[in-house]
C-alpha cells in the first residue's frame, strides 16, 4: 500500500471515530433530555394531582382535543365538569392551571406574580417592553407616570372627539345601507376606535377613516394577533430561529414592520410639532397633556427621559390596546343587542329620552343611562374583549378550598370561563341585564372585563366612555338585527374575535 493510500485510510478512520464519538454524545444528550423530560413531567403530575382534568396525551397534551374553532365550547364543558380550575396540558411538559372561579381569581390577582415569559415573549417584537409586558419597579414607575393621562379632567374633553369619530362611522353606514343592509361591523368599528385613539391620545388632526396607512395598520394588528395564537399552538415554532425561517415567521416580521411604521410616524409627527412650537408651546401644552405628551415630557426617577425604544414600546402597546380591545367590545355589544331586540328597544327609549336626536352628548349623560350601561356590562360578560391572561407563580399559592401549587407554575385566568360559570352566574348563556341592577349581590371578582388587582386595565374608564357613546349614538340612528346567514364563530386570542366576522342587518331610523 502506498503512503498516500495509507494516509487516506488513517484519515477515514479518524473521521469514522469522530463520527462515532459525536453519535455517542448525541445519544447521551438525547437520553439526558428524555430523563429530564420524564422527571419534570412526573413532578408536574404530582403537583397537579389535586386538580382533575380530562385525559391527555403524554406528548401532545390536550392539543389534539381542542380545535381553535371549538376551544371555547370545550372550555365551557370543563367549567361545568371541574369546579374552580383544571390543568390544561399543551405540549410535553407545558401545562397551566386554567382558573374560572372568583375566589381563585381574587387570590391570584391580589398578588404580584409576573407574566410568564415563555408565553408573552412572543409579543416583544411587536409591542416591545411597554406597560403590558413590564414587571417590577419599572412597571410601577411607568404605570404611575401614565396614570395622569386618564384623569377625569383629561377624559372629559375627549367625549366630543369620541362622538365625532362615531358619527363619521355612522354616516358611512347610512350611505352603505342604501345598497345593502347587511354589514360586517368589526372592520368599521376598528377604524372608528383607531380614529378616536389617534385624536384623544395622540392629538391627531383630521380623520383617519379613509387613510390607507391606518387601514394597513389595522390589518397588521389583525395578522399579528392571529400569528401569535398560531405560534403558541405549534411546538416547532417555539424556537425563534426556526420560526424566523418559516413563512409565518416572515409574515410576522412584515406585520411588525407595518405596525412600527405607523407608530413611528405618530411619534415623529408629534416631536416635529413640539419642536416647531418651542418651549412656550410646550408649557402651554402641559396644561392639557395627552398620552403622548406625558411620554415625551416624563422623566424617570433618575432624571432621564424615556429612550426611543421605551417610547415606541408604550405607544405600540397603547395604540393596540386603546383601539383593538374597545373595537371588540363595541362590536359584541351591538351584536348582543341585535340578538335581543326587546332590550335594544328599551335602551333606545332611554337614550332618546336623554339625548333627543343625539346632536350632543355630555359627560353628565354617561351616568344617566343605567339600563344601557347594564346591557353593555351583560354583553361584556358574555363576550369579554380579553378572554384570558396568564401569570407565573413567583411563590407558592394556597387557594380558599385548601388546594395549593408551588412556585414556578403557570396560571391562566379565563375571564370567558368565569363569566360563563353556572356556579357564579345562573343560566350564564341567557342575556339578562338585571344581573347588573343597582343593589345586585355580586362577588367582587365575578365580573372582570378589565382584569383586576394592581394590573387592571389603565384605560378602563376611557373604554367604558367610548362604548357608551358608540352604543348611544348608534341606537339613535339604526335598528340592529341579526344576519341569520352569518353566525359568528368565536375565536379566543389576545382579543375575542369572530373567525367569519360580525355581520348585522341595519335599518335607518332617520
Amino acid at each position: 500500500m502506498s503512503v498516500s493510500a495509507l494516509s487516506l485510510t488513517r484519515a477515514l478512520g479518524d473521521v469514522s471515530g469522530l463520527l462515532q464519538v459525536v453519535s455517542l454524545l448525541s445519544l447521551v444528550l438525547l437520553l439526558l433530555k428524555a430523563i429530564q423530560f420524564y422527571l419534570r413531567r412526573q413532578w408536574l403530575l404530582k403537583v397537579f394531582h389535586q386538580f382533575p382534568s380530562p385525559p391527555s396525551h403524554w406528548l401532545c397534551g390536550h392539543s389534539l382535543k381542542f380545535s381553535k374553532e371549538k376551544e371555547l365550547q370545550e372550555l365551557l364543558k370543563r367549567v361545568e365538569e371541574f369546579p374552580c380550575a383544571y390543568p390544561r396540558w399543551m405540549w410535553g411538559d407545558d401545562v397551566h392551571l386554567v382558573v374560572y372561579d372568583p375566589d381563585y381569581m381574587k387570590v391570584v390577582l391580589g398578588r404580584s406574580d409576573p407574566k410568564p415569559e415563555y408565553n408573552y415573549r412572543f409579543l416583544v417584537p411587536w409591542m416591545g417592553t411597554g406597560l403590558l409586558l413590564l414587571e417590577g419597579q419599572t412597571w410601577f414607575q411607568h404605570r404611575r407616570m401614565l396614570t395622569p393621562a386618564f384623569h377625569y379632567d383629561i377624559l372629559k374633553p375627549y367625549l366630543g372627539l369620541m362622538a365625532d369619530s362615531v358619527r363619521g362611522m355612522l354616516d358611512k353606514w347610512e350611505d352603505f345601507i342604501t345598497q345593502d343592509s347587511r354589514l360586517e361591523i368589526l372592520e368599521d368599528i376598528s377604524l372608528m376606535t383607531l380614529d378616536t385613539i389617534m385624536k384623544c391620545a395622540f392629538s391627531h388632526q383630521g380623520s383617519i377613516r379613509n387613510d390607507r396607512n391606518s387601514q394597513s395598520y389595522i390589518q397588521a394588528i389583525r395578522d399579528l394577533s392571529h400569528l401569535l395564537i398560531s405560534r403558541l399552538r405549534n411546538a416547532f415554532h417555539q424556537n425563534d430561529l426556526i420560526y424566523r425561517l418559516t413563512p409565518e415567521g416572515r409574515w410576522n416580521y412584515q406585520a411588525c414592520q407595518l405596525a412600527h411604521q405607523h407608530t413611528d410616524a405618530v411619534i415623529k409627527e408629534r416631536k416635529a410639532h413640539l419642536q416647531k412650537e418651542g418651549e412656550l408651546g410646550k408649557e402651554r401644552r402641559r396644561r392639557h397633556l395627552d398620552f403622548l405628551d406625558i411620554l415625551l415630557f416624563a422623566r424617570m426617577e433618575n432624571g432621564s427621559r424615556l429612550s426611543d425604544k421605551d417610547l415606541r414600546a408604550e405607544v405600540d402597546t397603547f395604540m393596540f390596546e386603546g383601539h383593538d380591545t374597545t373595537a371588540s367590545g363595541i362590536s359584541w355589544i351591538l351584536y348582543a343587542l341585535a340578538s335581543h331586540p326587546e332590550h335594544q328597544q328599551r335602551c333606545r327609549e332611554e337614550i332618546q329620552s336623554l339625548l333627543g336626536d343625539g346632536a350632543s352628548i355630555t359627560w353628565g349623560n354617561l351616568d344617566q343611562m343605567p339600563y344601557t350601561t347594564m346591557c353593555i356590562k351583560e354583553a361584556m360578560r358574555l363576550y369579554p374583549p380579553v378572554p384570558l391572561i396568564s401569570r407565573k407563580l413567583s411563590k407558592p399559592i394556597t387557594f380558599p378550598d385548601g388546594r395549593s401549587l408551588p412556585a414556578g407554575i403557570k396560571v391562566a385566568l379565563s375571564f370567558y370561563g368565569l363569566h360563563h360559570n353556572p356556579k357564579v352566574w345562573p343560566n350564564p348563556e341567557v342575556f339578562d341585564p338585571s344581573r347588573f341592577a343597582l343593589g345586585s349581590n355580586q362577588h367582587s371578582h365575578a365580573f372582570l372585563p378589565f382584569s383586576g388587582g394592581s394590573r387592571n386595565c389603565i384605560g378602563k374608564q376611557f373604554a367604558m366612555n367610548e362604548m357608551k357613546v358608540a352604543v348611544a349614538l348608534t341606537l339613535l340612528r339604526f335598528e340592529l338585527s341579526l344576519d341569520p346567514s352569518r353566525v359568528p364563530c368565536l375565536l379566543p386570542g389576545i382579543v375575542l374575535k369572530s373567525k367569519n366576522g360580525i355581520y348585522l342587518q341595519l335599518r335607518s331610523l332617520t
